[in-house]
């Protein structure tokens, strides 16, 4: 049984849809990523599902609990990070937490330990006793997480939470999304594709409001994606005609690498030929010196499926981006 589920939701604002009959389902424990342009309606659905917005049509549940009719326990069941942490400035960190285990009704007698676990977690030992209004970007998106953690909830939502992130900060944060699976299920927006690869067990593509795909990674190229280049470099000569008369082979691109001395052979193909092109690399008599894919396999869906969505789907205009 899935603990979320959601079934032909859909936000109006006017006459304009943020979010068109939507549906997907939700395992315990899983980690899913919402992936989506900015404006495609991401950030509405997150604020449904946690109760804080009311569905034009449509409906959606957690644990059994109907985000309309239940959304007291349903708001017990989540901790939510939106896109703007709710951080006030002058109280520091410590004494924040505690206003906030206080919000979500921690025993009075758990509550220094709550705010003990989730320090630790996020990593904010070092600033617990610092004003919020003093904290890098970085440590804010922490305290933000920390928040959505102080009640031990069964749902992690979270928008957006590497946004505005230097590299280093979005390796931590990767690192903690990471570190929540399995002890809770967590639903993250982004649209930044490599970061919903490496800490998302499946991903739901949300284009226009509506979504046009869900699957992991493998499940979605092998959905939607068509074609393939793979990049070989060699040493030595190599049966071209053979690699050429390759089952799915298209076109093979050669260049030579002036600085190595080595070629560079790009093979634009259907499918994922690499281990049949590596063979017969070798078979032939080159030296494979290296052989991978150009370009990222996640990407080339999301863009396919955006311009579809694009060819097929009138605008809804601004109103979307204002809500997405």
């Amino acid at each position: 049984m899935s603990l979320i589920e959601v079934r032909g939701l859909s936000k109006f604002y006017g006459p304009y849809a943020a979010v068109r009959d939507v549906s997907f389902d939700i395992k315990e424990g899983e980690v899913v990523g919402l992936l989506g342009l900015n404006g495609a309606g991401k950030s509405t659905i997150l604020k449904i599902l946690g109760s804080f917005l009311l569905p034009s049509s449509g409906g959606a549940s957690m644990a059994g609990f109907s985000v309309e009719d239940d959304s007291d326990r349903v708001r017990e069941l989540i901790g939510y990070l939106p896109d703007r942490p709710p951080l006030y400035d002058e109280m520091r960190v410590v004494p924040y937490l505690r206003y906030v285990a206080k919000l979500k009704n921690v025993a009075p007698g758990k509550i220094d330990e709550r705010i003990a676990d989730v320090l630790r977690k996020t990593n904010l030992v070092e600033v617990a006793w610092q004003p919020l209004g003093e904290l890098s970007h970085g440590f804010r998106q922490r305290v933000g997480i920390a928040q959505a953690l102080i009640h031990n909830p069964r749902v992690i939502i979270l928008d957006e939470p590497i946004n505005g992130l230097d590299p280093v900060q979005i390796v931590e944060m990767r690192d903690l999304i990471l570190s929540l699976r399995g002890k809770h299920t967590v639903i993250l927006s982004s649209h930044i594709l490599s970061e919903i690869t490496r800490t998302c067990d499946r991903i739901l593509i949300i284009d226009k409001g509506r979504l046009v795909a869900e699957g992991n990674e493998a499940e979605l190229e092998k959905a939607f994606v068509t074609s393939m280049r793979v990049v070989a470099e060699i040493k030595g000569t190599c049966d071209m005609a053979a690699l050429k008369g390759l089952s799915g082979v298209r076109r093979v691109i050669e260049a030579q690498s002036a600085a190595s001395g080595t070629k560079i052979l790009t093979v634009e193909c259907d499918g994922d030929l690499r281990a049949v092109i590596a063979k017969t690399l070798i078979t032939s008599g080159a030296e494979l010196l290296e052989i991978g894919r150009e370009g990222d396999g996640l990407e080339t869906v999301f863009m396919n499926l955006v311009r579809a969505s694009k060819d097929t789907t009138p605008s809804n205009g601004s109103s979307e981006a204002a809500h997405g």
